[in-house]
């Protein structure tokens, strides 16, 4: 088991100016993080930057720091069958960005819908359509030995019941969770019940915390509204109201020994938050019984 970071813990040094992923990498290295996981998000592209790929490969060695991952956005719920098949070509063309970096997992999202349009109804009215998008991207990473992977995220494809009939209707062992033990709490779920129910179909591991209150106690700096009504404020992993040491203690003892990723989504400085947020995820791993 490795724990590192995800690059969009720091998105917003990244995006100051106040440091470059290469940058960043050193920062992750320098401050106990045993890899990093590759999330451009809004910071920076490597699609057709191959000397920045070039780059973050040569950083990384130079640091002892492993990439574990590459993750990115993706949307197949398109308008037209024109558009769904040029998102499918799109992320295909990903994964051989994830061949340049030499990792053998990459995260790609599926889809998103309005919270008011995210019904069992029509999760399963889209689910066909979305796993035969995996499927195809799934088939063209396996010469690679890449695991492709759909995180809980995004309203639709986030209950950890819909995550496995995903996984069960791609019917791929090169297609698993990155499984995020916050996000669940966006969708008004248990962490712990669901961490338990998708654990088995994880290839990647993603470590957040959140604040969790009710409209009439609402502090300021909130985010998220969860379906229920409820408010939702990224904070340092274990300051928050999930419970953390619980959830990895549930991972540990499923034997899952890959790469764990913290993600940090506070309104605390991001170095502050992902440096605190990497610690504590040690000492509970640390802590916890096989």
């Amino acid at each position: 088991m490795k724990i590192g970071l995800c690059s969009y813990s720091l998105s917003r040094a990244i995006m100051a100016g106040e440091m470059d992923i290469l940058q960043a990498i050193e920062w992750i290295a320098d401050n106990g993080g045993q890899h990093v996981e590759i999330c451009p998000s809004k910071c920076f592209t490597l699609t057709g930057n191959d000397a920045l790929i070039e780059s973050i490969v040569k950083k990384a060695k130079e640091t002892k720091l492993e990439i574990s991952s590459y993750t990115i956005g993706a949307n197949f719920l398109k308008e037209s069958d024109s558009a769904y098949e040029a998102e499918i070509e799109r992320i295909i063309g990903e994964v051989n960005i994830a061949k340049k970096l030499g990792v053998n997992r990459m995260r790609h999202d599926v889809g998103n819908r309005p919270i008011e349009n995210t019904s069992e109804k029509q999760f399963k009215k889209d689910l066909p359509k979305i796993a035969n998008a995996c499927r195809k991207i799934a088939d063209f990473a396996k010469q690679f030995e890449i695991v492709t992977s759909v995180e809980n995220h995004g309203f639709h494809f986030q209950h950890s019941h819909r995550v496995c009939q995903l996984i069960e209707a791609v019917d791929r062992d090169n297609f698993k969770t990155t499984l995020d033990i916050g996000n669940f709490a966006c969708v008004d779920e248990d962490s712990i019940l669901a961490v338990k129910q998708n654990v088995k179909y994880a290839s990647h591991i993603h470590i957040k915390d959140f604040s969790i209150k009710s409209k009439s106690s609402l502090e300021p700096g909130a985010e998220w509204k969860t379906p229920a009504g409820n408010y939702l404020r990224g904070v340092i992993v274990g300051h928050g109201d999930l419970n953390v040491a619980e959830c990895l203690a549930i991972i540990k003892k499923s034997g899952y020994d890959g790469y764990i990723s913290v993600e940090f989504e506070g309104i605390e400085d991001c170095r502050l938050g992902s440096r605190i947020g990497m610690a504590n995820v040690k000492k509970y791993w640390e802590e916890s019984k096989d």
